[in-house]
């Protein structure tokens, strides 16, 4: 073929290609436009789809059979509880029918708390038991109650201290003798949730001083208080000797305070002033005043009685401060507790009320120095819970109630001990039976195959090994551990994969492409 011929053939077939080529991009074009629009119209407008709901747990949502905060628990049998069968368990029976008419008399929601309203049978069933034997006594309980060992989590044992009733000289009116002021409760006190005139207070929380309608500021302490911020406002019931005398009337709850004329008022606790509690016995022992094992109460009183300028101190340290109310009580009754019933000398105890639920049996046992400072009488006795107090604090922490008067005041005044706590549990919520209905999770691997498997962070590995001598000879590839008369072949640990080397591609030169005529078919 002619030079002419080729070339006229050459610019034909490219002109064909080229129109081609602008076809297709074009037709491309087209489809990736309408490609983008049905999407739009399909996709970018709908709704977003609900969120799968959660995967559910393989075990049913149930709830735990018995549960104390911070508490440890362990059931056990009347045969494991020492000094059960010692016990005078009539007059604890007296002690806990008296709660239950308080309990008896509930109604609406049971207390949020481990017992709930669960004391609710065992109370109708001794509604109309009319005991006076203590064998049956003592078959009531155990037909009606499982024992719970209870100490807070970490610790074997729970703690007790003593209270008592003070007996106080005092008078009606101001004078050179009687010039310590006994307050009622302020009607500029205010407590949040509560009306001003509530009956009851609680011991614990935030309280307010109201300035007019709405303004609350934190209320006055024991220093301002003691500095005369509600003197001559009406509020005093009563006046005393000593200051000292009325701190620890404050610390106890209650008081008797006779008068020359021969009558008596009866005080109990009614609101407090917010702050927390701070025992001054503490204070005096990190003062290194007084040593922890000689601390009592009479070791306060007498200090604070020869050091005077440092008893006002001492007593400020203390910043929470005691309103009474009067009761009408005879000098033969014990003074009320806070779930409203009167005490029993020697069967009654204070709680933790944020744990606890009042007519609670604990049956406590251990050794006390009940008849003299360094004796070790031995205690075990079933108590009932009718009371609490702001230092009361844990799931196995007790005041003893001792009476009234000064003998009892010097027993309760020693005691700062670990005792044994038995928390008696009705039997309808026995832990032991509803833990049963519990399901069994899934069976852990086998104590060989973790062995075997043990899993490792390479990271940590890594920096131990550095820290390691590097002379120290390999480990072999494996050890051999032995337990229980069984030895178990165990494999090095098995290190978690490391992760891929991020490696940049390379870029090879690009040959230059030569045109190359096409040949002649």
């Amino acid at each position: 073929m002619a030079p002419e011929a080729r070339i006229k053939t050459f610019l034909k077939n490219s002109a064909t290609a080229l129109c081609a080529g602008a076809v297709v991009l074009s037709s491309f074009s087209l489809g990736a436009e309408a490609a983008r629009r049905h999407y739009r119209s399909h996709h970018h407008h709908l709704p977003a789809l609900a969120a799968a709901p959660p995967r559910a747990l393989p075990y049913p949502q149930l709830p735990l059979p018995f549960e104390i905060l911070g508490a440890q628990y362990l059931p056990l049998t009347w045969a494991d509880v020492k000094g059960w069968s010692d016990d005078d368990h009539l007059a604890a029976y007296k002690t806990f029918r008296a709660s239950c008419r308080t309990i008896n008399a509930q109604t609406g929601v049971a207390e949020p708390k481990a017992l709930g309203g669960s004391l609710s049978e065992p109370c109708r069933a001794a509604k109309s038991l009319e005991l006076t034997d203590d064998a049956k006594a003592r078959t009531f309980f155990e037909q009606n109650f499982a024992p719970l060992r209870i100490s807070r989590l970490g610790e074997p044992d729970g703690f007790v201290t003593g209270y008592y009733e003070p007996v106080l000289e005092g008078s009606r009116t101001q004078t050179e003798i009687y010039n310590v002021p006994v307050y009622r409760r302020p009607s500029n006190l205010f407590v949040r949730g509560y009306k001003q005139d509530s009956v009851s207070l609680p011991n614990k929380g935030p309280v307010y001083r109201k300035i007019g309608r709405r303004k609350l500021v934190p209320y006055y302490d024991r220093g301002e208080i003691e500095d005369g911020k509600i003197a001559g406002r009406g509020l005093e019931i009563a006046w005393l000797k000593d200051p000292t005398d009325l701190l620890f009337a404050q610390i106890q709850g209650s008081a008797r305070i006779k008068f020359d004329d021969g009558g008596t008022v009866r005080l109990n606790y009614d609101a407090y002033n917010g702050y927390p509690y701070t025992a001054v016995g503490r204070v005096l022992i990190e003062r290194g005043i007084i040593p922890k094992e000689e601390m009592s109460m009479q070791k306060i009183r007498e200090w604070m009685a020869q050091n005077p300028e440092g008893a006002k101190d001492l007593r400020r340290q203390n910043r929470s401060y005691i309103f009474f109310r009067e009761v009408n009580l005879s000098d033969k009754e014990e003074a009320v507790g806070a779930q409203g019933i009167p005490l029993t000398a020697g069967r009654s105890i204070a709680v933790d009320k944020a744990l606890h639920v009042y007519g609670t049996p604990f049956f406590i046992e251990g050794e006390l120095p009940i008849d003299s400072e360094r004796s070790k009488t031995p205690f075990h006795r079933l108590m009932i819970a009718q009371d609490t107090g702001s230092a009361i604090i844990g799931p196995a922490r007790a005041d003893l109630y001792f009476g009234a008067g000064a003998d009892a005041g010097r027993v309760s005044g020693r005691l700062r001990h670990p005792m044994h706590f038995v928390m008696l549990v009705p039997k309808g919520l026995d832990p032991t039976a509803r833990a049963a209905k519990l399901p069994v999770p899934d069976p852990r691997p086998s104590e060989k195959i973790a062995k075997l498997f043990p899993q490792t962070d390479p990271a940590k590995d890594s920096a131990k090994d550095s820290a390691k001598d590097q002379t120290k000879p390999a480990a072999p590839a494996a050890a051999v551990a032995q337990g229980k008369g069984e030895t178990v072949a165990v494999a090095n640990p098995v290190p978690l994969p490391m992760p891929r080397p991020l490696i940049e591609p390379v870029q090879e030169p690009r040959r230059p492409v030569k045109n190359r005529p096409h040949r002649q078919q």
